[in-house]
């Protein structure tokens, strides 16, 4: 998986897209960046397409045994976005944290200010349960928001 965080770090295309992937980061992502994350993750997934090409990564991150996850630093190469790949991808995501895991809610936080995520993981039966503020790559206040799918 290390081969494909230079793939992968070209799909934010600017700082907005960057800050919903990995508010932490600097834009451009780095390599560095990108693996450093990676490694206090679990269940790093890469979505392969055609002719094995990286189209999509995700992770989970604060394992709480048998109860939650988290789902972190979506994105989905601009290519295919509007595509299925996004859906496939968490799909997948929530199938390892029920599967193998063993978790029974996948949590994750989307930002006010992402109105397209918000809507596309509603799709997914995530549901909204709690709003916290925070700082976005600009210093302007903005909601998280805290959203939670039951995968029992």
């Amino acid at each position: 998986m290390p081969s494909d965080y230079l793939t992968i770090c070209n799909f934010p295309l600017n700082a907005e897209e960057l800050f919903y992937m990995y508010p932490q980061a600097t834009f451009p992502l780095t390599v560095d960046q990108l693996e450093a994350k990676s490694n206090s993750r679990l269940k790093p997934m890469v979505l392969l397409g055609d002719e094995d090409r990286v189209i999509g990564y995700a992770n989970i991150y604060d394992l709480d045994e048998g109860l939650r996850c988290w789902l972190g630093n979506v994105i989905v190469s601009p290519e295919f976005r509007g595509k299925g790949a996004a859906e496939y991808l968490i799909r997948s995501m929530m199938s390892a944290a029920r599967d193998e895991l063993h978790v029974k809610a996948l949590h994750l936080v989307c930002h006010n200010t992402n109105t397209r995520a918000l809507m596309f993981y509603t799709k997914f039966n995530f549901k909204p349960y709690e709003i916290t503020m925070r700082t976005n790559n600009q210093g302007q206040t903005i909601a998280g928001i805290l959203m939670k799918a039951d995968l029992s």
